[in-house]
């Protein structure tokens, strides 16, 4: 069967689902609409008048079967000529002649509710690139004759003056021109710790200013921000990844055709060859032509993939399309970001030198209400222990090295390892070591004296561990792809035991996730706006549930708990739906074959063939739903919904 282009990929896609989040409105909707009505109008007229049983039961499916025999049609002509769709039409027209229409109308509606469930799990995926409009603020302050001047962020031009205060989200890229600050990228390089910048830097739209006031000169206008840029790729991996093929869209490639031969042989050669009864062998080859009637087979794989994806639901794992549940099962390498998906998202208390409890009341004092994200670690860390914290007055941050402020008449400063002074060998090779494990060290003087240090890094989750060696079990390779530092990269990754590339921008995530698609299909896990190009560039996507829009929506999996080990579940359950599908595909062909052999020799006739085909549609709806009833996560389905998530 000859390969579906992208254009073919992308028409049907929007066929069958209809627009993203529109449900009600959607094909599959009406296609399960038209075929329901006419299976029940047929049945309604054949109890009023059984003596127009069959022609009412004949209107009703050949009314039924027509969105699929277009559709089957359509692919013909590009080519396809045995797609599922044909399988359907050549199952419902084939029934009518030995009058098993009562049959063929509801195998149409069976089918179409199928399609319509995958469909609708298809419909919860949406373009990312809409939300990536609320990285950035919708006004900026400009510098204007003098004066200031707020416009909308749409308008800002290449050589604008950008003012920005302390704590604002900075509206464009450019280079800054006067003023130092500390800076949050980690929605954009995927950088956990705050980047300090001064006269000359360079900062992105979208990264938050920190205590610092500055004046920005806009170096790119909104269409060529790194946000913008992030857009484009996310666009363009979108636009090259096709969905997998349905297994059962293959096989109907000789399936269809073999079963239309057999049948037309039947009624044929016996009569024409060996002096055969015409109507024995047409009867035959009738009854042969109903066995062949895939309608276990039609339903086999629509079957197992709605029960996965109702599985996968319950366990607070949204799966957007059959596609890419039946692409999870055959991933090889697993590539995790690192900040806020591997890591909490944000740094803890890891160390502290000195006097603990009287340190961290101190420090913690001066801290408090300060926005950047080692402050609030600190002032946590003491709450957490219980410590009372005093008041602090005369508090001033000293741009690029830290903070100080006067607690109980003591002068307490709070330094960069750089900036501090009298730090004697011993001391500095204890701060050189927290640093090298990749960890921030707040050096602590107090009235002038080096007291001792707090050191601070974004840890790792508390599940990342057993979901890493969970995933190894499953034989699947790890590695961490992260904008951070190598050595605060190695540093997570390496007692967990996964691999890592630190240092990367998102277009370098997008050409290590092409170089490791050579080896295997790759799964790509992430969260950040920095993600989505790879989330999208990758075999399959998989958003964390307190990852960003953006993210979870470019994704083809999301977390709906935000657990790593529902990462392993959600191969787990792609692995066991994958059994099922070939398991009922064995059930539904095997019953074919058996009977086929009974019915070229009269040893069966119409009606049990009309029973074996229902058997079998019911065997393999029953192993389907043995997925929803027997599947266990390892993440607890009692974790509470991620913000945001519902």
């Amino acid at each position: 069967m000859p390969p579906k282009s992208s254009t073919e990929v992308s028409t049907e896609a929007d066929t069958a689902r209809g627009a993203p989040g529109t449900l009600f409105e959607s094909e599959g909707l009406r296609t399960f609409a038209l075929a329901s009505l006419c299976a029940a109008a047929a049945y309604g007229v054949a109890w009023l008048s059984p003596q127009i049983a069959q022609f009412a039961y004949g209107i009703g499916a050949g009314v039924a079967v027509i969105p699929f025999a277009m559709s089957a049609v359509r692919k013909a002509l590009r080519g396809r000529p045995f797609s599922i769709e044909t399988l359907v039409t050549i199952a419902v027209l084939g029934a009518l002649p030995i009058g098993a229409g009562a049959e063929a109308v509801v195998v149409v509606a069976l089918f179409s509710l199928g399609e319509l469930l995958e469909g609708f799990a298809a419909a919860r995926a949406s373009s990312g690139l809409r939300a990536l409009a609320k990285i950035l603020p919708s006004q900026a302050t400009i510098e204007e004759n003098g004066g200031r001047k707020t416009i909308d962020s749409a308008e800002l031009r290449v050589g604008m003056v950008l003012l920005v205060s302390a704590g604002d989200r900075i509206a464009a890229d450019g280079k800054i021109l006067s003023g130092e600050s500390e800076f949050n990228e980690a929605a954009i390089t995927g950088e956990s710790r705050p980047v300090a910048k001064g006269e000359g830097g360079e900062v992105f739209a979208g990264s938050i200013n920190g205590d610092g006031s500055l004046r920005i000169e806009v170096t790119k206008d909104a269409a060529n921000s790194v946000v913008a840029r992030i857009g484009d790729m996310v666009a363009e991996a979108q636009a090259t990844t096709a969905p997998t093929a349905r297994f059962i869209d293959s096989f109907s490639s000789w399936y269809t055709p073999a079963a239309i031969v057999i049948a037309a042989l039947i009624a044929i050669v016996p009569p024409l060859g060996f002096g055969g009864e015409w109507p024995v062998w047409t009867y035959r080859a009738l009854t042969v032509l109903l066995i062949a009637c895939p309608c276990a087979l039609v339903l086999s794989t629509p079957a197992a993939i709605a029960t996965g994806i109702a599985t996968a639901a319950r366990s607070g794992i949204l799966i957007k399309s059959g596609a890419a549940l039946e692409m999870l099962a055959r991933v090889g390498i697993a590539a995790f970001d690192k900040t806020g998906t591997l890591t909490l998202g944000h740094p803890v208390v890891t160390d502290v030198e000195g006097d603990s409890i009287e340190l961290l009341r101190l420090v913690a004092a001066v801290e408090n209400g300060l926005s950047h994200p080692v402050a609030r670690a600190i002032v946590a860390e003491a709450q957490r222990r219980g410590i009372a914290i005093p008041f602090a007055s005369e508090v001033r941050i000293r741009q690029g090295e830290g903070v100080e402020g006067v607690v109980e008449g003591r002068r307490v400063s709070i330094l960069s390892p750089r900036a501090a002074p009298g730090m004697d060998g011993a001391f500095s090779a204890r701060v050189d070591a927290r640093e090298r494990e990749g960890k921030t060290v707040a050096v602590v003087v107090i009235d002038g004296a080096v007291t001792g240090f707090i050191a601070s890094r974004d840890e790792a989750r508390a599940d990342a561990a057993p979901a890493i060696t969970e995933l190894a079990r499953l034989g699947i390779r790890t590695l961490m792809l992260s904008g951070d530092n190598q050595r605060t990269a190695e540093a997570i990754a390496t007692p967990l035991g996964m691999q890592a590339q630190g240092e990367l921008m998102p277009a370098g995530k997008l050409e290590r996730i092409d170089a490791l698609k050579r080896e295997a299909p790759v799964l790509m896990v992430g969260d950040g706006v920095n993600d989505a190009p790879a989330l999208a560039k990758a075999s399959i996507g998989l958003a964390m549930g307190g990852g960003t829009d953006v993210a979870i929506e470019t994704a083809d999996v999301g977390l709906l708990r935000d657990r790593l080990l529902g990462v392993p579940d959600a191969i787990r359950l792609a692995r066991s739906t994958r059994r099922t599908i070939m398991v009922n595909i064995a059930l539904a062909v095997g019953l074919k074959l058996v009977f086929l052999v009974l019915a070229v020799f009269g040893l069966t006739n119409l009606w049990t063939a009309i029973i074996a085909d229902t058997g079998a549609t019911i065997l393999v709806t029953l192993n389907a739903l043995l997925l929803f009833w027997t599947f266990r996560p390892l993440a607890d389905p009692d974790t509470p919904l991620a913000s945001g998530q519902t």
